[in-house]
């Protein structure tokens, strides 16, 4: 035992979002790291007809759990899953459930959150904002709670040049927003929501920014503090290197790129790029929490969880070294050879997307509707832009976090903790990291176990002579062209120089002896 771990021992913790990427890390983590824990409550909605209890069980036959399980095979009985709905007064919650919350939580971690960056005002605010407040008031009622820590992001503030660790105030009071999402129909909110937005790329980061003013709101009735992590990605190495369950952001670049259906994307390939381990940023929350229950803070502790003070690569490195390794480690099934270009010319860019994506793309199903199949290459372009044109507003920007706050997390750290609540101190590997990120992608995202490899390899190198066969005969014909219509081009110049001569000025500016030189010259 170490002392954060002993300072977990018979804690009663409600997570929501437990169901969600770092929802579930950090539930393994608090198993696994924290086992003294006495329960935990994970909020969650019914989804697809599955009940929360079901979601929570299907989560125990994930690679994820599988070191909790070998330790502590009773370990999962700790999770207790609470139907809840954020849309609903006092979040949907039976009586005698919400009675027992508030007797037995002492700490409270803030995670749920839509993260369809392409959502409208409405469905955000409701989900990032209306529900965050609706927890606290929940909090308010707690007995014993000791913490609350609200996660929320980095890019929430995209119009400060330098991002520090503290609370901004919001552009609009958060009540003011809630309240006009409640009565406006959809149309007026469509109407006034570029207004809202101001600087901010979408919704969801203006709704994340509204929502840390609210929680700053509650700081003197209940300790709070507010968690920004830039962009989350594959595990580190705890528990298992290159785990993740979503396509989110870089991780559904990576897979579209490595299945051939894209080639190009906005980017600054210069730029530094923010991102952070989601084991990293698991181990500093649990780290957080601690400190705000036993430290006294007279304001709300914010932490900046990014590391690029600590490790520097460009998106740039990380277009390169990525599409190399896809391509020693190929998908199952893939359209074209892998390829990976940064742009920063839209034009370029966009005439390179219906070129080499839409064109094909309708071919394809052009071929799918003559054999009577089902078309989908289409729609799967289209979803891939709309992520993508999310996306780029954050890679073709420079972005500057002060993260003094979570550097020194683990000075005061025995070397225990600071072992198990790895954060600074461990040696970053960025080619041996982005290996285990591209193979678990390939295991844990697109289900393709690593025995099929061999037969991934023989597929990309049928692939590259497809493309090596296209190319030349697309070279090829473009060469025909050229040397087919050079005599037209030819006969046209004469013809053109001609009608200039017969001009009254300009006619007298066009040397005679053009045409023989312009026909001596295509000779």
């Amino acid at each position: 035992m170490t002392v954060i771990t002993d300072w977990y021992r018979d804690q009663t913790i409600l997570v929501t979002g437990g169901t969600g990427f770092m929802g579930k890390v950090l539930l393994e983590k608090l198993l696994r790291s924290c086992p003294g824990v006495r329960r935990i409550y994970v909020l969650a909605r019914a989804k697809r007809g599955t009940a929360p209890s079901a979601r929570i069980e299907a989560m125990a036959k994930l690679p994820l759990f599988e070191n909790v399980i070998k330790s502590n095979p009773n370990a999962m009985k700790k999770l207790v899953a609470v139907e809840c709905d954020f849309s609903q007064p006092d979040l949907g919650l039976q009586k005698e459930i919400r009675r027992q919350l508030i007797s037995e939580v002492t700490l409270v971690f803030n995670m749920a959150a839509s993260l369809r960056l392409e959502a409208g005002m409405k469905d955000a605010i409701a989900n990032n904002t209306t529900g965050t407040k609706r927890i606290l008031d929940l909090c308010l009622q707690m007995k014993h709670l000791k913490a609350f820590t609200h996660l929320s992001t980095a890019f929430c503030h995209c119009e400060f040049d330098v991002l520090e660790e503290k609370i901004y105030p919001p552009p609009h009071n958060p009540h003011d927003v809630m309240r006009a999402m409640e009565w406006l129909d959809d149309k007026s909110i469509e109407m006034i929501t570029p207004r809202l937005l101001g600087p901010h790329p979408n919704c969801y980061t203006y709704s994340k920014r509204l929502t840390e003013a609210l929680v700053n709101e509650y700081r003197d009735r209940i300790p709070v503090s507010v968690f920004r992590p830039s962009i989350v990605i594959p595990t580190y190495k705890d528990p298992i290197p290159g785990w993740v369950d979503t396509l989110n952001g870089p991780v559904g670049v990576l897979v579209a790129a490595g299945k051939g259906v894209l080639s190009s994307m906005m980017c600054n390939e210069k730029y530094q790029a923010e991102v952070i381990p989601v084991d990293i940023a698991i181990n500093a929350i649990l780290i957080a929490t601690w400190k705000l229950a036993v430290d006294k803070y007279q304001e709300v502790p914010v932490y900046n969880v990014t590391t690029g003070s600590l490790v520097s690569i460009t998106w740039g490195d990380v277009m390169v070294k990525g599409i190399k390794l896809i391509r020693e480690n190929p998908f199952e099934v893939a359209l074209s050879y892998p390829e990976g270009h940064t742009r920063t010319n839209w034009l370029y860019h966009y005439l390179w997307i219906m070129i080499f994506h839409y064109l094909p793309a309708y071919l394809i199903d052009f071929l799918f509707l003559l054999a009577r199949q089902k078309r989908f290459m289409v729609r799967v372009q289209k979803r891939i832009m709309v992520g993508l044109d999310v996306l780029q507003y954050f890679t073709t920007r420079p972005w500057y976090f002060k993260n003094d706050r979570f550097l020194s997390f683990e000075k005061n750290l025995s070397p225990e903790d600071r072992e198990l609540f790895y954060v600074t101190n461990t040696d970053y590997d960025v080619d041996k990291y982005l290996l285990h990120a591209v193979l678990g992608v390939r295991q844990y995202c697109v289900k393709e176990p690593l025995s099929s490899l061999p037969k991934a390899r023989r597929l990309l190198f049928i692939l590259y002579c497809i493309r090596c066969i296209t190319r030349i005969a697309f070279f090829s014909f473009l060469v025909w062209l050229l040397l087919k219509y050079v005599e037209s081009a030819r006969v046209l110049l004469n013809y053109s120089t001609e009608m200039l001569q017969h001009l009254p000025v300009v006619g007298s500016l066009v040397p005679r002896d053009l045409e023989s030189s312009t026909t001596s010259s295509f000779q």
